[in-house]
């Protein structure tokens, strides 16, 4: 039998993430938290945004008592499930932190955005966490006329902000770099680093552990008060208690509306062989993305497979989110058309794994980073997909605060910036469940060259408000 008639197994659904299962599964428990307690600073969250802001406290000032606390383990949520790109991308729209900010303080924060990629390699190379990081930058190609003109426009908007290292690619440079039959046009900044982010997280976490950070697994945060954190297990009392739940901040009670869980998906293939890779390419380590609405994107890993990611089922009604991060099976076989169309030479080799996760998203579409010295309460997310590196300028950010400092991290656009409420349901499923139908449907419009501008994109983003 030939590798297209070959049968194939179901991939694995779930168990948190490939990226877990490729280091041996879930990981060993740390301790949870034994009862009451009390320390300098509490940690709710042990995703990046919680690490990178214990590390950064605990470097700034040895004498802290830190305590870090997460309802599953160190890396759980979308620290461990997403795409591994550790990318350049403001979170937020920057027409709107101008808006209301300045073009000045926006460019700052797009530029230290830049610098957070580079500070995430320099912090993983000095502290020894081996993830397959490699700065290769971003690819996003164009398959339809109408994503051609976004695309073009995007590269005109990235050096109206300053990102002059933004351009277009000729069609040779492209074939050079990565052979995609459908791609009408590409371009390229070289501000993302493919990393493997359970790797990293993971590494991160015995970092912080190291320092004499104290991280408390198992442990369900129910709800935050001015210096108190309730949990199922006792009472953590400290002046200074920060939220770093992003997509799982719902969960809290109290903030049900406050961030959004959407919902986004994966799959990954088997290791690929030389002639495949012969056909395709991708030899620099760029991470690839798309215009299409609904927006793919992707990495060649650095065991010689594809891993792409996308929507799936975008909201659940509630704001419920996944166990263990099973996505459903039109899911998989939407990404592994998908995977298939991009990549032809794909067709015949096995889907290895998929999975699912959750990412915060504010009801303006713009991050944050916040601290009240009255309260001692902050927090930081709504990273809208763009966390595996802002998480990293959160950290920092939120060190500055709490410690008193004047810095420039202090100034930029999203420090203290807020976002009304999500809807109440059924309105938020229903509006959240439409906008994504339309981009869907506009979508499958360009790609079959019906119309060069969807109408029901733009009817998406007033849905949405989406920047």
């Amino acid at each position: 039998m030939d590798a297209a008639t070959t049968p194939r197994a179901d991939p694995v659904n779930g168990n948190v993430s490939f990226w877990f299962e490729a280091i041996g599964g879930r990981p060993p428990l740390r301790a949870a938290l034994p009862g009451d307690t009390t320390a300098d600073v509490c940690i709710v969250g042990a995703g990046f945004t919680g690490l990178w802001t214990a590390y950064y406290l605990k470097k700034a000032d040895p004498s802290l008592r830190i305590v870090v606390l997460e309802r599953e383990f160190a890396g759980y949520g979308a620290s461990g499930r997403n795409g591994g790109w550790a990318s350049g991308l403001l979170a937020g729209s920057r027409d709107r932190f101008a808006e209301l900010y300045g073009v000045d303080a926006t460019k700052a924060q797009q530029r230290l955005m830049h610098e957070a990629v580079d500070e995430i390699v320099a912090v993983g190379a000095a502290e020894g966490i081996e993830a397959d990081v490699v700065k290769g930058g971003t690819i996003r190609i164009a398959s339809s006329p109408s994503q051609v003109h976004r695309l073009t426009s995007g590269v005109t908007e990235d050096h109206r902000w300053g990102v002059t290292e933004s351009r277009l690619l000729d069609d040779g440079e492209l074939r050079e770099r990565l052979r995609i039959p459908e791609a009408l046009k590409a371009s390229y900044t070289p501000h993302c680093a493919r990393m493997q982010p359970a790797r990293y997280v993971r590494g991160l976490a015995d970092v912080v552990e190291s320092l004499g950070v104290t991280i408390r697994e198992s442990t369900a945060v129910t709800r935050i008060e001015s210096g108190t954190a309730h949990t199922d297990r006792g009472v953590v009392r400290a002046p200074v208690i920060l939220r770093a739940t992003e997509g799982y901040t719902a969960s809290l009670a109290g903030e049900r509306r406050t961030w959004l869980p959407m919902n986004s998906s994966m799959i990954v293939t088997e290791p690929l062989p030389r002639s495949v890779w012969d056909e395709i390419g991708w030899n620099g380590g760029e991470t690839l993305g798309d215009k299409c609405y609904s927006h793919m994107y992707g990495q060649r890993t650095a065991d010689g497979r594809i891993a792409i990611g996308g929507r799936g089922i975008p909201y659940r009604f509630g704001s419920a989110t996944d166990r263990d991060g099973a996505t459903q099976e039109a899911t998989i076989r939407s990404l592994t058309s998908i995977l298939h169309r991009r990549f032809p030479a794909t067709r015949g080799h096995r889907v290895e794994h998929a999975w699912c996760g959750v990412l915060g998203v504010p009801r303006d579409w713009c991050s944050s980073a916040v601290f009240d010295p009255a309260t001692g309460l902050g927090h930081a997310g709504g990273y809208v997909g763009q966390g595996l590196t802002t998480t990293n300028l959160a950290g920092r950010t939120l060190r500055d605060l709490v410690l008193g400092h004047d810095t420039e991290l202090t100034r930029l656009p999203w420090v203290g910036h807020t976002s009304r409420k999500w809807e109440v349901e059924p309105l938020r499923w229903l509006g959240v469940r439409s906008m994504y139908l339309a981009y869907s449907r506009a979508d499958r419009k360009e790609l079959a060259g019906r119309q060069r501008a969807s109408r029901l994109a733009r009817l998406a983003d007033v849905i949405s408000r989406r920047p």
